[in-house]
């Protein structure tokens, strides 16, 4: 197959529709309507012109400030409600925080932190612990293991070198 042999499959290309060439080929308003800014050629308005009207998009009121499409978001538990669902020596896993009633689903990934106090010795799993809910379970004789779960900016960082 040389250069000049080279051709696009059947159908990729459609010639454009003659518009405005007299009555035969859609003729009279070429497919434009009638009258009016949009009929005239060189016609040129920007996204969202409303004709000289004040703009949709000034009337409404500023928001400040962005979003962090990034930004990973926790099924928060504190240590009190802990406290309150589980006995001494349970394994809490995001399962039985689940059946217990404190989460809902396991769609988010869960965090722990240390509102209330905490006496009993839990083997709690989650994906993060804040440092003094992760110090309080261990020093109330209590286990942490922490879930593999969304990585964090830090841990990106970390294993691309830079």
């Amino acid at each position: 197959m040389k250069q000049h042999e080279l051709r696009s499959p059947k159908g990729a290309r459609r010639t454009s529709k003659r518009l405005g060439r007299g009555n035969s080929s859609k003729g009279n308003y070429s497919g434009k309507g009638m009258k009016g800014q949009k009929s005239r050629s060189g016609v040129n308005m920007r996204p969202g012109f409303e004709g000289g009207q004040i703009p949709m998009v000034l009337k409404l009121p500023t928001r400040r400030g962005f979003t962090n499409i990034f930004r990973t978001d926790y099924a928060v538990v504190n240590l009190s409600s802990l406290e309150e669902r589980f006995e001494s020596g349970a394994d809490v896993t995001p399962e039985a925080m689940v059946h217990a009633g404190i989460l809902r689903n396991l769609k988010m990934p869960i965090k722990i932190l240390a509102h209330g106090e905490i006496t009993k010795s839990l083997t709690v799993s989650a994906h993060r612990f804040s440092t003094q809910a992760r110090e309080q379970l261990q020093s109330a004789g209590g286990t942490v293991q922490e879930l593999s779960g969304p990585k964090t900016r830090e841990q990106d960082n970390a294993g691309n070198g830079s």
